[in-house]
Protein backbone atom coordinates (compact mmCIF):
# COMPACT_ATOMS: atom_id res chain seq x y z
CA UNK A 1 0.00 0.00 0.00
CA UNK A 2 2.61 2.46 0.99
CA UNK A 3 4.67 1.86 -2.28
CA UNK A 4 1.49 2.14 -4.50
CA UNK A 5 0.69 5.68 -2.67
CA UNK A 6 4.46 6.33 -3.50
CA UNK A 7 4.35 5.53 -7.16
CA UNK A 8 1.54 7.72 -7.35
CA UNK A 9 2.79 10.46 -5.45
CA UNK A 10 5.74 10.36 -8.28
CA UNK A 11 3.95 10.42 -11.18
CA UNK A 12 1.92 13.09 -10.03
CA UNK A 13 5.13 15.42 -9.23
CA UNK A 14 6.84 14.49 -11.91
CA UNK A 15 3.03 15.45 -13.98
CA UNK A 16 2.67 18.79 -12.30
CA UNK A 17 6.57 19.76 -13.27
CA UNK A 18 6.24 18.76 -16.59
CA UNK A 19 2.84 20.98 -16.69
CA UNK A 20 4.95 23.30 -15.14
CA UNK A 21 7.56 23.22 -17.72
CA UNK A 22 5.57 23.12 -20.92
CA UNK A 23 3.79 25.90 -19.51
CA UNK A 24 6.99 28.27 -19.76
CA UNK A 25 7.88 27.06 -22.41
CA UNK A 26 4.87 28.23 -24.38
CA UNK A 27 4.76 31.35 -22.85
CA UNK A 28 8.80 31.98 -23.87
CA UNK A 29 8.02 30.77 -27.48
CA UNK A 30 5.15 33.20 -28.32
CA UNK A 31 6.65 35.60 -26.78
CA UNK A 32 9.15 35.89 -29.24
CA UNK A 33 7.62 34.38 -32.34
CA UNK A 34 6.59 36.11 -35.34
CA UNK A 35 2.79 36.65 -35.53
CA UNK A 36 2.88 36.47 -39.37
CA UNK A 37 4.02 32.32 -38.91
CA UNK A 38 1.44 31.20 -36.69
CA UNK A 39 -1.72 33.82 -36.57
CA UNK A 40 -1.81 34.90 -40.42
CA UNK A 41 -1.97 31.79 -42.14
CA UNK A 42 -4.83 31.16 -44.25
CA UNK A 43 -4.12 27.54 -45.27
CA UNK A 44 -5.39 24.89 -43.32
CA UNK A 45 -2.48 22.20 -44.50
CA UNK A 46 0.24 25.25 -43.83
CA UNK A 47 -1.64 26.05 -40.51
CA UNK A 48 -0.88 22.11 -38.80
CA UNK A 49 2.54 22.32 -39.87
CA UNK A 50 3.12 25.66 -37.96
CA UNK A 51 0.74 24.39 -34.87
CA UNK A 52 3.09 21.17 -34.73
CA UNK A 53 6.76 22.85 -35.42
CA UNK A 54 5.21 24.97 -32.11
CA UNK A 55 4.21 22.64 -30.08
CA UNK A 56 7.60 20.44 -31.12
CA UNK A 57 9.73 23.53 -30.33
CA UNK A 58 7.21 23.84 -27.04
CA UNK A 59 8.54 20.61 -25.80
CA UNK A 60 12.19 20.90 -26.42
CA UNK A 61 12.55 24.17 -24.92
CA UNK A 62 10.94 22.47 -21.63
CA UNK A 63 13.30 19.64 -21.96
CA UNK A 64 15.66 22.16 -21.97
CA UNK A 65 14.83 24.31 -18.81
CA UNK A 66 14.65 20.92 -16.80
CA UNK A 67 18.07 20.57 -17.98
CA UNK A 68 19.03 23.82 -16.25
CA UNK A 69 16.90 22.61 -13.23
CA UNK A 70 17.96 19.07 -12.90
CA UNK A 71 20.87 19.36 -10.92
CA UNK A 72 19.80 21.76 -8.87
CA UNK A 73 16.73 20.60 -8.17
CA UNK A 74 18.59 16.68 -6.92
CA UNK A 75 20.81 19.44 -4.92
CA UNK A 76 18.16 20.70 -2.54
CA UNK A 77 16.44 17.54 -2.46
CA UNK A 78 19.35 16.16 -0.92
CA UNK A 79 19.44 18.87 1.49
CA UNK A 80 16.10 18.84 2.40
CA UNK A 81 16.21 15.52 3.00
CA UNK A 82 19.39 15.77 5.46
CA UNK A 83 17.23 18.44 7.59
CA UNK A 84 13.49 16.80 7.64
CA UNK A 85 14.61 12.89 7.23
CA UNK A 86 11.47 11.64 8.84
CA UNK A 87 8.63 14.48 7.87
CA UNK A 88 5.81 12.72 6.37
CA UNK A 89 5.03 15.24 3.56
CA UNK A 90 8.27 14.56 1.60
CA UNK A 91 8.21 10.91 2.21
CA UNK A 92 7.59 11.29 -2.15
CA UNK A 93 10.90 12.74 -2.35
CA UNK A 94 13.53 10.35 -2.64
CA UNK A 95 15.95 8.77 -4.67
CA UNK A 96 13.99 7.13 -7.41
CA UNK A 97 12.10 10.02 -7.77
CA UNK A 98 15.54 11.90 -9.02
CA UNK A 99 16.56 9.46 -10.74
CA UNK A 100 13.58 9.13 -13.07
CA UNK A 101 14.12 12.67 -13.82
CA UNK A 102 17.63 12.01 -14.80
CA UNK A 103 16.71 9.21 -17.29
CA UNK A 104 13.18 11.34 -18.41
CA UNK A 105 15.86 14.20 -19.48
CA UNK A 106 18.42 12.23 -21.11
CA UNK A 107 15.72 10.08 -22.68
CA UNK A 108 14.09 13.64 -24.25
CA UNK A 109 17.26 15.37 -25.10
CA UNK A 110 17.97 12.84 -27.36
CA UNK A 111 14.24 12.70 -28.87
CA UNK A 112 14.42 16.38 -29.35
CA UNK A 113 17.98 16.44 -30.72
CA UNK A 114 18.27 13.38 -33.08
CA UNK A 115 14.78 13.19 -34.20
CA UNK A 116 12.09 15.83 -33.04
CA UNK A 117 13.80 19.43 -34.25
CA UNK A 118 15.38 17.68 -37.45
CA UNK A 119 12.06 16.99 -38.05
CA UNK A 120 10.18 20.11 -37.23
CA UNK A 121 13.16 22.04 -39.34
CA UNK A 122 12.62 20.09 -42.31
CA UNK A 123 8.92 19.88 -42.03
CA UNK A 124 8.37 23.16 -42.16
CA UNK A 125 10.82 23.68 -44.86
CA UNK A 126 9.27 21.73 -47.20
CA UNK A 127 5.52 22.42 -46.36
CA UNK A 128 5.36 25.49 -44.19
CA UNK A 129 6.11 28.43 -46.66
CA UNK A 130 3.50 29.83 -49.29
CA UNK A 131 4.06 27.90 -52.96
CA UNK A 132 5.63 24.68 -51.66
CA UNK A 133 3.91 21.22 -52.66
CA UNK A 134 3.82 18.42 -50.87
CA UNK A 135 6.32 15.35 -52.45
CA UNK A 136 4.77 12.14 -51.72
CA UNK A 137 6.20 8.98 -52.54
CA UNK A 138 3.85 5.92 -52.89
CA UNK A 139 6.27 3.52 -54.17
CA UNK A 140 8.27 4.23 -51.13
CA UNK A 141 5.12 4.15 -48.77
CA UNK A 142 5.05 0.92 -50.34
CA UNK A 143 8.53 0.05 -49.25
CA UNK A 144 8.26 1.02 -45.64
CA UNK A 145 8.71 -2.54 -43.34
CA UNK A 146 9.05 -3.06 -40.07
CA UNK A 147 12.24 -2.78 -38.50
CA UNK A 148 14.61 -5.23 -37.20
CA UNK A 149 13.95 -5.38 -33.37
CA UNK A 150 17.59 -6.21 -32.42
CA UNK A 151 18.69 -3.01 -34.63
CA UNK A 152 16.07 -1.05 -33.13
CA UNK A 153 17.79 -2.15 -29.16
CA UNK A 154 21.10 -1.51 -30.72
CA UNK A 155 19.98 2.28 -31.97
CA UNK A 156 18.66 2.87 -28.92
CA UNK A 157 21.42 1.22 -25.96
CA UNK A 158 24.33 1.87 -27.88
CA UNK A 159 24.24 4.32 -30.87
CA UNK A 160 22.03 6.88 -30.06
CA UNK A 161 23.60 7.08 -26.46
CA UNK A 162 27.54 7.41 -28.27
CA UNK A 163 25.70 10.36 -30.46
CA UNK A 164 24.66 12.08 -27.72
CA UNK A 165 28.03 11.81 -25.72
CA UNK A 166 29.42 13.38 -29.07
CA UNK A 167 26.81 15.87 -28.44
CA UNK A 168 27.55 16.44 -24.87
CA UNK A 169 31.42 16.90 -25.46
CA UNK A 170 30.67 19.73 -27.89
CA UNK A 171 28.09 21.45 -25.31
CA UNK A 172 30.24 21.29 -22.89
CA UNK A 173 33.12 22.90 -25.18
CA UNK A 174 30.71 25.25 -26.04
CA UNK A 175 29.71 26.16 -22.23
CA UNK A 176 33.99 26.32 -21.76
CA UNK A 177 34.20 29.04 -25.10
CA UNK A 178 31.01 31.10 -23.92
CA UNK A 179 30.94 31.27 -19.98
CA UNK A 180 34.03 33.23 -19.73
CA UNK A 181 33.43 36.01 -22.49
CA UNK A 182 29.32 35.98 -21.01
CA UNK A 183 30.72 36.88 -17.33
CA UNK A 184 33.22 39.72 -19.30
CA UNK A 185 30.12 41.00 -21.14
CA UNK A 186 27.60 40.76 -18.25
CA UNK A 187 30.08 43.19 -16.44
CA UNK A 188 30.12 45.74 -19.11
CA UNK A 189 26.15 45.19 -19.20
CA UNK A 190 26.15 45.44 -15.04
CA UNK A 191 28.13 49.21 -15.80
CA UNK A 192 25.16 50.31 -18.56
CA UNK A 193 22.30 49.36 -17.05
CA UNK A 194 22.81 50.68 -13.55
CA UNK A 195 23.46 54.27 -12.67
CA UNK A 196 27.24 55.14 -10.94
CA UNK A 197 27.88 56.77 -7.98
CA UNK A 198 28.74 60.61 -9.06
CA UNK A 199 31.94 60.31 -8.00
CA UNK A 200 32.58 57.71 -11.15
CA UNK A 201 30.05 59.14 -13.53
CA UNK A 202 28.76 62.93 -14.00
CA UNK A 203 25.53 62.68 -15.38
CA UNK A 204 24.63 66.16 -15.22
CA UNK A 205 27.43 67.69 -17.47
CA UNK A 206 26.73 64.40 -19.87
CA UNK A 207 22.75 65.11 -19.52
CA UNK A 208 23.54 68.98 -20.38
CA UNK A 209 26.19 68.00 -23.40
CA UNK A 210 23.35 66.11 -24.86
CA UNK A 211 20.58 68.52 -24.51
CA UNK A 212 22.65 71.15 -26.06
CA UNK A 213 23.88 68.65 -28.99
CA UNK A 214 20.26 68.12 -29.09
CA UNK A 215 19.20 71.77 -29.64
CA UNK A 216 22.45 72.20 -32.20
CA UNK A 217 20.90 69.46 -34.71
CA UNK A 218 17.54 71.04 -34.18
CA UNK A 219 18.50 74.75 -35.17
CA UNK A 220 20.27 73.25 -38.51
CA UNK A 221 17.28 71.27 -39.03
CA UNK A 222 14.75 74.02 -38.79
CA UNK A 223 17.81 76.35 -41.13
CA UNK A 224 18.25 74.29 -43.64
CA UNK A 225 14.01 73.92 -44.37
CA UNK A 226 13.83 77.60 -44.00
CA UNK A 227 16.81 78.65 -46.54
CA UNK A 228 17.27 77.75 -49.91
CA UNK A 229 21.07 78.90 -49.64
CA UNK A 230 21.84 75.39 -47.36
CA UNK A 231 22.35 72.21 -49.22
CA UNK A 232 22.02 70.36 -45.82
CA UNK A 233 21.10 66.37 -46.01
CA UNK A 234 18.22 67.04 -43.32
CA UNK A 235 16.83 63.11 -43.05
CA UNK A 236 20.78 62.52 -41.84
CA UNK A 237 20.42 65.43 -39.39
CA UNK A 238 16.80 63.51 -38.58
CA UNK A 239 18.58 60.12 -37.75
CA UNK A 240 20.97 61.81 -35.81
CA UNK A 241 18.23 64.10 -34.01
CA UNK A 242 16.10 60.92 -33.13
CA UNK A 243 19.33 58.57 -32.03
CA UNK A 244 20.39 61.83 -29.49
CA UNK A 245 16.88 62.15 -28.26
CA UNK A 246 16.58 58.79 -27.68
CA UNK A 247 20.29 58.56 -25.46
CA UNK A 248 19.04 62.05 -23.65
CA UNK A 249 15.98 59.89 -22.44
CA UNK A 250 18.10 57.16 -21.25
CA UNK A 251 20.41 59.68 -19.75
CA UNK A 252 16.92 61.76 -17.73
CA UNK A 253 15.80 58.07 -16.30
CA UNK A 254 18.99 57.36 -14.87
CA UNK A 255 19.28 60.83 -13.47
CA UNK A 256 16.13 60.62 -12.18
CA UNK A 257 17.03 57.32 -9.91
CA UNK A 258 16.93 57.97 -6.35
CA UNK A 259 20.28 58.14 -3.89
CA UNK A 260 20.20 54.04 -2.64
CA UNK A 261 20.13 53.13 -6.21
CA UNK A 262 22.94 55.60 -7.32
CA UNK A 263 25.63 54.60 -4.00
CA UNK A 264 24.24 51.25 -3.23
CA UNK A 265 22.94 49.06 -6.39
CA UNK A 266 26.19 49.50 -8.93
CA UNK A 267 28.22 48.72 -5.94
CA UNK A 268 26.64 45.61 -4.83
CA UNK A 269 25.72 44.40 -8.16
CA UNK A 270 29.68 44.79 -9.33
CA UNK A 271 30.85 43.23 -5.79
CA UNK A 272 28.35 40.12 -6.40
CA UNK A 273 29.72 39.59 -9.92
CA UNK A 274 33.10 39.95 -8.80
CA UNK A 275 32.32 37.61 -6.01
CA UNK A 276 30.70 34.68 -7.50
CA UNK A 277 33.22 34.72 -10.57
CA UNK A 278 35.66 34.77 -8.23
CA UNK A 279 34.57 31.52 -6.04
CA UNK A 280 34.13 29.78 -9.13
CA UNK A 281 37.68 30.12 -9.96
CA UNK A 282 38.70 28.92 -6.54
CA UNK A 283 36.93 25.88 -6.13
CA UNK A 284 38.12 25.32 -10.01
CA UNK A 285 41.72 25.71 -8.65
CA UNK A 286 40.93 24.08 -5.77
CA UNK A 287 39.53 21.44 -7.79
CA UNK A 288 42.76 21.03 -10.20
CA UNK A 289 44.59 19.93 -7.19
CA UNK A 290 42.29 17.48 -6.09
CA UNK A 291 42.68 16.26 -9.61
CA UNK A 292 46.24 15.61 -9.07
CA UNK A 293 46.18 14.03 -5.83
CA UNK A 294 42.97 11.98 -5.93
CA UNK A 295 41.34 9.72 -8.21
CA UNK A 296 38.12 10.21 -6.88
CA UNK A 297 37.74 13.89 -7.87
CA UNK A 298 37.11 12.45 -11.24
CA UNK A 299 33.36 12.83 -12.06
CA UNK A 300 31.79 9.69 -12.73
CA UNK A 301 28.07 7.90 -13.27
CA UNK A 302 26.05 6.20 -10.70
CA UNK A 303 23.10 4.10 -10.92
CA UNK A 304 21.79 4.99 -7.58
CA UNK A 305 20.98 8.26 -5.81
CA UNK A 306 21.86 8.24 -2.23
CA UNK A 307 20.04 10.95 -1.48
CA UNK A 308 19.24 12.58 2.71
CA UNK A 309 22.62 10.62 3.83
CA UNK A 310 24.99 12.82 3.62
CA UNK A 311 25.68 16.65 2.44
CA UNK A 312 27.56 17.41 -1.40
CA UNK A 313 29.52 20.62 0.29
CA UNK A 314 31.75 20.58 3.49
CA UNK A 315 29.75 23.37 4.34
CA UNK A 316 26.58 21.93 4.33
CA UNK A 317 23.40 23.89 3.47
CA UNK A 318 25.16 27.00 3.51
CA UNK A 319 27.84 25.42 0.63
CA UNK A 320 24.60 23.79 -1.39
CA UNK A 321 23.25 26.58 -1.63
CA UNK A 322 26.27 28.19 -2.82
CA UNK A 323 26.48 25.40 -5.17
CA UNK A 324 23.28 26.11 -6.44
CA UNK A 325 23.81 29.83 -7.28
CA UNK A 326 26.50 29.11 -9.12
CA UNK A 327 25.26 26.70 -11.72
CA UNK A 328 22.22 29.55 -12.63
CA UNK A 329 25.37 31.63 -12.48
CA UNK A 330 27.22 29.83 -15.00
CA UNK A 331 24.27 28.97 -17.12
CA UNK A 332 23.34 32.52 -17.56
CA UNK A 333 26.82 33.68 -18.03
CA UNK A 334 26.79 30.82 -21.02
CA UNK A 335 23.69 31.92 -22.54
CA UNK A 336 24.89 35.88 -22.53
CA UNK A 337 28.22 34.40 -23.69
CA UNK A 338 26.26 32.69 -26.29
CA UNK A 339 24.68 35.50 -27.54
CA UNK A 340 27.46 37.88 -27.89
CA UNK A 341 29.69 35.86 -29.56
CA UNK A 342 29.91 37.14 -33.63
CA UNK A 343 28.98 33.67 -34.40
CA UNK A 344 25.86 33.27 -32.91
CA UNK A 345 24.71 37.29 -32.53
CA UNK A 346 22.09 36.35 -35.67
CA UNK A 347 20.71 33.74 -33.50
CA UNK A 348 19.12 36.21 -30.71
CA UNK A 349 15.87 36.76 -30.79
CA UNK A 350 13.59 39.34 -31.26
CA UNK A 351 10.28 39.95 -29.60
CA UNK A 352 7.13 39.43 -31.60
CA UNK A 353 9.66 39.02 -34.83
CA UNK A 354 11.41 35.86 -34.31
CA UNK A 355 10.08 33.20 -37.46
CA UNK A 356 10.17 29.88 -36.83
CA UNK A 357 13.26 28.35 -37.73
CA UNK A 358 14.78 30.78 -36.34
CA UNK A 359 12.91 29.90 -32.58
CA UNK A 360 13.64 25.68 -33.79
CA UNK A 361 17.81 26.87 -33.67
CA UNK A 362 17.43 28.77 -30.35
CA UNK A 363 15.84 25.67 -29.15
CA UNK A 364 18.61 23.28 -30.50
CA UNK A 365 21.39 25.73 -29.00
CA UNK A 366 19.44 25.89 -25.74
CA UNK A 367 18.90 22.15 -25.63
CA UNK A 368 22.87 21.65 -26.26
CA UNK A 369 24.15 24.00 -23.74
CA UNK A 370 21.54 22.76 -20.56
CA UNK A 371 21.62 19.32 -20.95
CA UNK A 372 25.74 19.81 -20.92
CA UNK A 373 25.20 21.95 -17.94
CA UNK A 374 24.88 18.89 -14.93
CA UNK A 375 28.65 17.29 -16.96
CA UNK A 376 29.82 20.86 -17.00
CA UNK A 377 29.31 21.47 -13.00
CA UNK A 378 30.64 18.15 -12.29
CA UNK A 379 33.53 18.30 -14.47
CA UNK A 380 34.41 21.26 -12.80
CA UNK A 381 34.08 20.60 -9.22
CA UNK A 382 31.06 23.22 -8.86
CA UNK A 383 29.15 20.42 -6.92
CA UNK A 384 30.30 17.00 -5.72
CA UNK A 385 26.48 15.50 -6.98
CA UNK A 386 27.69 12.57 -9.22
CA UNK A 387 25.74 11.81 -12.48
CA UNK A 388 22.70 9.83 -12.45
CA UNK A 389 22.09 7.67 -15.59
CA UNK A 390 23.33 7.85 -18.84
CA UNK A 391 24.82 11.09 -18.24
CA UNK A 392 28.06 9.37 -16.39
CA UNK A 393 28.13 7.30 -19.25
CA UNK A 394 29.86 8.90 -21.30
CA UNK A 395 33.60 7.69 -22.32
CA UNK A 396 35.45 11.21 -22.00
CA UNK A 397 34.46 11.50 -18.68
CA UNK A 398 36.93 9.35 -17.63
CA UNK A 399 40.04 10.43 -19.42
CA UNK A 400 42.62 12.36 -16.49
CA UNK A 401 43.81 14.47 -19.22
CA UNK A 402 40.90 15.66 -21.06
CA UNK A 403 39.04 16.45 -17.76
CA UNK A 404 42.37 18.26 -15.93
CA UNK A 405 42.58 20.46 -19.36
CA UNK A 406 39.22 21.36 -19.00
CA UNK A 407 39.72 22.83 -15.47
CA UNK A 408 42.79 24.67 -16.15
CA UNK A 409 41.04 26.30 -19.64
CA UNK A 410 38.23 27.40 -17.69
CA UNK A 411 40.30 28.89 -15.01
CA UNK A 412 42.74 30.50 -17.20
CA UNK A 413 40.40 31.74 -19.67
CA UNK A 414 37.63 33.15 -16.72
CA UNK A 415 40.69 34.59 -14.56
CA UNK A 416 42.27 36.24 -18.09
CA UNK A 417 38.58 37.63 -19.14
CA UNK A 418 37.87 38.90 -15.61
CA UNK A 419 41.12 40.52 -15.64
CA UNK A 420 40.89 42.60 -18.89
CA UNK A 421 37.52 43.64 -17.94
CA UNK A 422 38.71 44.91 -14.52
CA UNK A 423 41.63 46.89 -15.68
CA UNK A 424 39.54 48.18 -18.42
CA UNK A 425 36.87 49.30 -16.38
CA UNK A 426 39.50 51.07 -13.89
CA UNK A 427 41.76 52.52 -16.71
CA UNK A 428 38.57 54.42 -17.85
CA UNK A 429 37.74 55.16 -14.67
CA UNK A 430 41.06 56.92 -13.81
CA UNK A 431 40.57 58.57 -17.32
CA UNK A 432 37.40 60.40 -15.90
CA UNK A 433 38.81 61.22 -12.83
CA UNK A 434 41.52 62.86 -14.26
CA UNK A 435 39.67 64.55 -16.75
CA UNK A 436 41.58 63.46 -19.16
CA UNK A 437 37.82 62.09 -21.10
CA UNK A 438 37.44 66.01 -21.44
CA UNK A 439 40.27 66.33 -24.03
CA UNK A 440 39.43 67.76 -26.99
CA UNK A 441 38.67 64.95 -30.04
CA UNK A 442 38.67 65.40 -33.92
CA UNK A 443 35.03 64.70 -35.10
CA UNK A 444 33.80 64.49 -38.40
CA UNK A 445 29.96 65.60 -38.95
CA UNK A 446 29.11 65.16 -42.70
CA UNK A 447 25.82 66.73 -42.06
CA UNK A 448 26.19 68.64 -46.30
CA UNK A 449 25.19 66.60 -49.35
CA UNK A 450 28.30 65.73 -51.34
CA UNK A 451 29.15 68.14 -54.19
Amino acid sequence: MGSDLRLCQHSQTQSCQICALLFASHFIITHFKKHADFAAVHDDEDAAVDRIALGLCTFTLAVALGAVLLLPFSIISNEVLLSFPHNYYIQWLNGSLVHGLWNLIFLFSNLSLVFLMPFAYFFTESEGFAGSKKVSDPAGDARCHWADPAASTDLWEYYLPYLYSCISLFGVLLLLLCTPFGLSTMFAVTGKLLVKPRLLEDLDEQLSCTRLEEAAVSHRISAGKASCWLNLNVELLREQLFAIRSKRRKLELRHRASPWQRNLGYPLAMLGLLALTGISVLIVCFHVLELLLDDAAMPRGIQDAPLGQVSFSIFGSFGAALQVVLIFYLMVSSVVGFYSSPLFTRLLPERQDTPLTKIIGNCVCLLVLSSALPVFSRTLGITRFDLLGDFGRFNWLGNFYIVFLYNMGFAGLTTLCLVKRVSWAVQAELLRALGLHKLPVTRSWPLCKPC
